[in-house]
C-alpha cells in the first residue's frame, strides 16, 4: 500500500497500530487494518524501505501516527546490501 493510501486510512482511524521492522541493515513499515497487515510499498510497488531507524521513524509521524512498535529481531547493522 502506497503512502498516499496510508495516510488516508491513518485519518479515518482505519489504522490502529504500525510496526517498524528491521529486517538486515534496512527498515519497513507494516500497518495493522482491519482486513489484516499491510506493508508500506513505494508508487511503483515495491517494498518501501529505510536505511535508518529515524527515517522510517519521521515517515510514520508524517503519517500522522503518533506511536509505533519496533520489532529490531532480524535488524542486522552491520549487514552488507546486495545491489541488484
Amino acid at each position: 500500500m502506497d503512502e498516499k493510501m496510508l495516510k488516508a486510512m491513518v485519518s479515518i482511524g482505519a489504522i490502529k497500530k504500525i510496526n517498524i521492522i528491521g529486517h538486515g541493515a534496512r527498515f519497513h513499515v507494516q500497518a495493522n487494518t482491519p482486513n489484516g497487515a499491510v506493508t508500506a510499498e513505494t508508487t511503483q510497488g515495491k517494498l518501501k524501505t529505510w536505511a535508518t531507524l529515524d527515517a522510517a521513524a519521521k515517515w510514520v509521524r508524517a503519517l500522522g501516527m503518533g506511536t509505533a512498535q519496533i520489532r529490531l529481531a532480524d535488524w542486522q547493522p552491520q549487514q552488507r546490501e546486495l545491489r541488484i
